[in-house]
């Protein structure tokens, strides 16, 4: 690292050190005070930050961005409400243990060029709320956005009369700056590449990363194929389909395909059924099957219309949707497409439904996400026994509920931890209690019930 390096880090996490070791001595009230703060600070900026970061970045549009900065700014509030996350948190009284929450200390936070504004945010929502100061990292391609969130919720955290440097951003970012914030900083939490994220677990101090996702929905012979169209097409579309949790593969069951493909168009999808046009997309979206092209994360039907060379895709067109030559290492487009494009794949047994989402995601994207569409316990459960992801939505929308939703139970969040099949520390949606250290004071029982060494090795 270099010395010019060093020394502006090291001089941002002392100043993050005095404003954290202040804020640490504040109640509970006053901490929640903070974090209703920034999330308020983005609700109310919401237009805002939504132009500044689609203007920036070139990808998503304004309407998705601006609900994603008032949706995500309520729920993540709406979850962390009232709940206790400084001094002594729960008292177990049967097992003779008290509870005790304390902050980690300065937290780095590497935001990505998908999210630049929320993900600061719920970072720092989450950071405060266990008593913790932050360090942001922004992407270089969405500095200006996520330089503006902090100096937004400086601003409001200043009319409460919070430490100043509690929250920090670098003004210019690099690789090297984002390398070094994570050797710098207590706990870094990285939404990133996997590049990134490596980086981040390699760099000798506790990291929180992410892993890639490839959402594959598996559709049952008894769902409502016309509910799961919009359900599909609206997740796949949200925000140009830049989020990990966007659906990206449809498996149907091959009688049921006509019928399928006839509800996607009904909702906005454009079907590409020769291979022809199919080798087109494929080709182009991902060079010789390699990773994908640069010009596509982002774009709009319209531009990948043009950048594939595909001729009569309608200009209202939502989503296009493209039959496969096969599926997991034998079709790129089964991998991950941040754009509004689904792959198209059917099934004959249910068995084969998951065959296939299973081959996908050990391709790419396991540990991520899963969407069902079925009404019989069995085969939903049958997945969720069968495929080694973190989470899966049954009957929802995945772009927008797989990150948390009013109307779920899942944390509401940017970061989606993937576990150990992702590489990931974490198994499920990132939220506050992730960034404090736990104490535990136990206390001897002396009515627990001690079992004989018959009871204990009895079969």
């Amino acid at each position: 690292m270099e010395q010019a390096v060093k020394d502006y880090l090291d001089k941002m996490v002392a100043a993050s050190r005095i404003a954290q070791q202040e804020f640490a001595t504040y109640p509970q009230e006053t901490v929640d005070k903070a974090v209703r703060t920034v999330g308020k600070a983005i609700y109310d900026n919401a237009e805002l930050l939504a132009h500044m970061a689609v203007d920036e970045t070139k990808m998503g549009n304004y309407a998705d961005k601006i609900a994603k900065c008032v949706n995500k700014s309520k729920s993540v509030w709406w979850r962390m409400k009232d709940k206790k996350s400084r001094g002594i948190i729960k008292r177990i009284p049967e097992l003779g243990l008290v509870e005790v929450a304390k902050p980690i200390g300065v937290i780095g936070c590497v935001a990505p060029t998908t999210n630049p504004v929320i993900n600061v945010m719920q970072n720092a929502m989450c950071a405060l709320k266990c008593g913790n100061s932050m360090i942001v990292s922004p992407h270089p391609r969405a500095k200006h956005s996520s330089v503006k969130t902090v100096e937004v919720i400086n601003e409001a955290l200043a009319a409460l009369g919070m430490p100043k440097n509690l929250i920090q951003v670098i003004t210019e970012p690099s690789m090297e700056l984002s390398a070094g914030l994570m050797s710098a900083v207590d706990l870094c939490i990285c939404t990133g590449g996997p590049g990134l994220v490596k980086a981040a677990y390699s760099s000798g101090k506790p990291a929180i990363g992410v892993g890639q996702g490839n959402v594959q929905v598996l559709v049952d012979r008894d769902a409502d194929l016309d509910q799961v169209a919009a359900m599909v097409i609206k997740g796949r579309t949200f925000d140009n389909g830049v989020l990990c949790t966007c659906e990206q593969n449809v498996i149907c069951p091959e009688d049921k395909k006509e019928e399928m493909i006839a509800a996607l168009k009904k909702h906005g999808a454009y079907y590409i059924g020769n291979s022809e046009d199919a080798a087109k997309l494929r080709d182009t979206a991902f060079p010789n099957g390699g990773p994908v092209s640069k010009e596509y994360p982002g774009a709009s039907v319209k531009k990948i219309a043009q950048l594939s060379g595909i001729q009569g895709i309608p200009e209202d067109a939502k989503v296009i949707v493209s039959c496969t030559r096969g599926y997991g290492k034998d079709e790129p487009l089964a991998k991950e497409k941040l754009f509004p494009v689904l792959a198209f794949f059917t099934y004959d047994k249910w068995e084969d439904a998951i065959h296939i989402a299973k081959t996908n995601l050990e391709m790419e994207g396991i540990g991520h996400s899963v969407v069902i569409h079925s009404n019989t316990p069995e085969h939903i459960e049958a997945v969720a026994e069968a495929i080694p992801v973190s989470r899966f939505a049954v009957n929802q929308v995945g772009g927008t509920n797989l990150g948390g939703a009013m109307d779920n139970g899942l944390n509401p969040t940017t970061t989606l931890g993937c576990g150990t099949w992702g590489n990931n520390s974490i198994s499920e949606n990132f939220t506050y209690y992730h960034l404090m250290n736990l104490t535990r004071v136990s206390y001897r029982v002396p009515d627990m019930y001690i079992p004989t060494d018959e009871e204990i090795w009895a079969e």
